[in-house]
């Protein structure tokens, strides 16, 4: 769907080259939610933005749908761009107009007719639960409200592509949670594929199926969300699952008995939710601590977490860590 070839992106400062972006190489598969996370000033919003070509790229190509648009002039650039919804962190919304007159810009410029634009609108307002808002102005309405305009204006042209630039990270926690199911809503009912950039993690695991990690303008990481959290490869993947609050490092931190061994865990799918430390212990002649652990929902799967101390003879301990193993169980001896 979405082909990124060697992109970057570069500016000059006092004659000096500085890279926002460093040769980039992505596929975005057709009906996913790719998500792209990083720090303040990691180059997401610039990537992003070059996907439109809201930022003009220094090097490389991007295809959409199989057709190079770095190379289109203005009037194919406009054409293509009919075909990709783009919402903003601060909504973008114009404060002079109402929700109707927003979400009927787009409608207007294309040149529908009056009763046509009035369906459109009937209809989206419906999908974003907004009917009651039509004739609202923007300052009378909620963050979320606003976003759900913005969502609804985005739609407007039956686009096959959705940026998200930051769309949650004004919004509050509950506020956020409706916003992305609504997203996975669109994606589900009409085949769109989502691409979102934040510094969210708890975005990520909410909604995204795969996820790039973007540092000093280069992507570090790329993965499924599940063995992003699974086996982070990165310090800076680690970091980011850390601010969820559910790693194990407290664990890590115990002062353990002399012989023992600590062990970190990581469970998949419906090992998450099996009994795997109670037929551990009935079957090898260990004592088992739990130190710290915890059960995330990703979007398509579970991801379990523990941090054991395994207690005994050496040579029980190695054959429980083997039959771990065996249960295709990950695990670190720390």
């Amino acid at each position: 769907m979405i082909k990124i070839e060697g992109l970057s992106k570069t500016y000059k400062n006092n004659n000096k080259e500085i890279y926002a972006l460093k040769n980039i190489n992505i596929e975005i598969k057709k009906g996913e939610i790719f998500g792209i996370i990083g720090l303040s000033g990691a180059g997401k919003s610039t990537l992003i933005r070059c996907l439109n070509r809201l930022e003009e790229p220094t090097n490389g190509k991007i295809f959409i749908d199989g057709k190079e648009i770095t190379n289109l002039n203005n009037t194919d650039l406009r054409e293509t761009r009919k075909d990709i919804g783009m919402i903003f962190q601060h909504f973008n919304l114009l404060s002079s107009k109402n929700v109707y007159q927003n979400i009927a810009f787009p409608l207007e410029l294309e040149g529908l007719k009056k009763d046509e634009i009035d369906k459109r609108i009937n209809t989206l307002l419906e999908y974003v639960d907004l009917e009651d808002k039509k004739f609202a102005y923007p300052s009378q309405l909620s963050g979320g409200q606003k976003q759900r305009v913005a969502i609804a204006r985005s739609l407007a042209n039956n686009p096959k592509i959705l940026l998200s630039d930051e769309g949650t990270s004004a919004l509050d926690p509950k506020t956020t949670k409706s916003i992305l199911e609504l997203l996975n809503k669109i994606r589900k009912e009409f085949g769109l594929t989502i691409v979102l950039i934040t510094h969210q993690m708890e975005v990520i695991k909410d909604i995204c199926d795969r996820v790039a990690i973007i540092e000093d303008g280069e992507i570090i990481e790329l993965n499924t969300v599940e063995e992003i959290f699974a086996n982070p490869k990165t310090k800076t993947a680690t970091e980011f699952i850390s601010t969820l609050k559910i790693n194990t490092q407290e664990g890590i931190n115990y002062q353990r008995k002399s012989g023992s061994k600590i062990l970190r865990l990581s469970f998949v799918g419906e090992n998450a939710k099996k009994p795997i430390v109670s037929k551990m212990v009935k079957q090898f002649d260990i004592d088992v601590n739990i130190l710290s652990g915890n059960i995330n929902e990703l979007i398509s799967t579970s991801i379990g977490n523990l941090v054991l101390e395994i207690s005994g003879e050496d040579n029980e301990i190695e054959k429980a860590i083997d039959w771990l193993r065996k249960e295709n169980i990950r695990l670190e001896v720390i």
